[in-house]
């Protein structure tokens, strides 16, 4: 590693990543006088959040700018090597008890209060859950990106966006046509473009997700195909390494040379094309001092209120029904875990606590 626990001030690293994101959000909008308008009031929330985060971590507490919810476990899509059906987290048979959109609520105030930037959307497909959407969208301080396959964005749902601008849809897509409708199924691509087109005539911001494989590396990197994003209105492009669940899969998965090939990427990209945010997940864990799951930078509620280390390391040793957001930060799991070596590891690629998980699964039972 470069750089190692003693010397890196995480904190100050997360804040000044959030403070970035912010601004590059900015400035991908300043001819949208309205999304300006409340980024500008984001910003000045955003600020109030890191100075939280400072304080208590001057007092010995860590507190992650983001969390990631993953509000159902219900999906219409079968798309091909889902992390989330290959853990079972998402299936097709009806959700059973699943938090409420009350719960969540709950869960999105003590965020707010705890200093807690972004909430990341996800399921299954979140867009299913129109009361936790709703919901999210009473917290203007907390910025929710939404991860949707785009397919059941409707009439009431561009008006929802067009009230709570806090509330951004990330619509996945692969790349071109015929990868996009390989992997997601057939006619996704032309609905995704179609809502591309509607959030532009309605001016509302939005972004694109991509799940970055050995397969569409180039093609998703390319001038054309960004170029055709940012043409519909498109504000953020993320970036998501593919992250192997089955030894089938695993070829897909970006190695070194693909990370690297991606990094030299996204800075050219920041800094050609600042019409719209470039994010790596999990990018380039080096400057981060290693992984940035089990609280340190992030962690996740699993639909039944399972609180994880990360979507891809599916353990948990507290649900949230029964312990306050605070509290499940502190879970045994994630102190273990970021007082250990685990998330520090070098590893192929990919999630770190998913190619290591016998050590994770060993840490849970000791703190059973």
């Amino acid at each position: 590693m470069t750089r190692t626990e003693e010397n890196f001030d995480l904190q100050a690293y997360v804040t000044k990543g959030v403070e970035n994101v912010v601004a590059d959000a900015l400035k991908a909008t300043l001819k949208d006088p309205r999304e300006s308008a409340f980024l500008l009031k984001f910003a000045v929330a955003s600020k109030a959040a890191s100075k939280k985060r400072r304080e208590a971590e001057d007092m010995g507490e860590h507190i992650p700018p983001f969390l990631i919810a993953s509000i159902t476990s219900q999906c219409n899509l079968h798309c091909a090597g889902c992390y989330s059906r290959c853990n079972n987290a998402t299936v097709d048979a009806a959700p059973v008890s699943q938090l409420t959109g009350e719960e969540w609520l709950r869960i999105f105030e003590e965020a707010d209060e705890l200093g807690i930037s972004f909430i990341l959307l996800a399921g299954g497909e979140p867009m299913l859950r129109r009361d936790i959407i709703e919901a999210a969208g009473k917290k203007p301080n907390i910025l929710f990106p939404i991860f949707t396959n785009g397919t059941f964005i409707d009439r009431r749902y561009f008006e929802l966006f067009d009230r709570c601008r806090n509330l951004i849809p990330i619509m996945s897509i692969e790349g071109e046509k015929e990868i996009t409708d390989a992997r997601r199924g057939k006619g996704v691509y032309d609905r995704l473009i179609a809502n591309m087109d509607e959030f532009s005539r309605r001016s509302l911001i939005f972004g694109a997700s991509v799940t970055v494989t050995t397969e569409n590396l180039k093609e998703v990197c390319s001038e054309s195909f960004l170029k055709k994003l940012s043409d519909r209105g498109c504000k953020a492009v993320i970036f998501v390494e593919f992250v192997p669940v089955t030894e089938e899969s695993r070829e897909l998965a970006p190695g070194e040379e693909e990370r690297e090939y991606l990094r030299t990427e996204i800075s050219r990209l920041r800094k050609e094309h600042p019409e719209m945010v470039y994010i790596s997940f999990p990018g380039d864990e080096k400057s981060s001092g290693g992984c940035v799951a089990a609280g340190r930078g992030f962690f996740h509620i699993n639909s039944h209120g399972g609180a994880e280390p990360c979507p891809f390391s599916p353990y948990s040793d507290v649900n949230i029904r029964n312990s306050s957001l605070r509290e499940a930060m502190h879970s045994p799991l994630f102190t273990a875990l970021r007082s250990g070596d685990i998330l520090l590891d070098d590893h192929e690629g990919g999630c770190v606590l998913y190619e290591k998980r016998d050590l994770v699964e060993a840490l849970l039972a000791q703190n059973r």
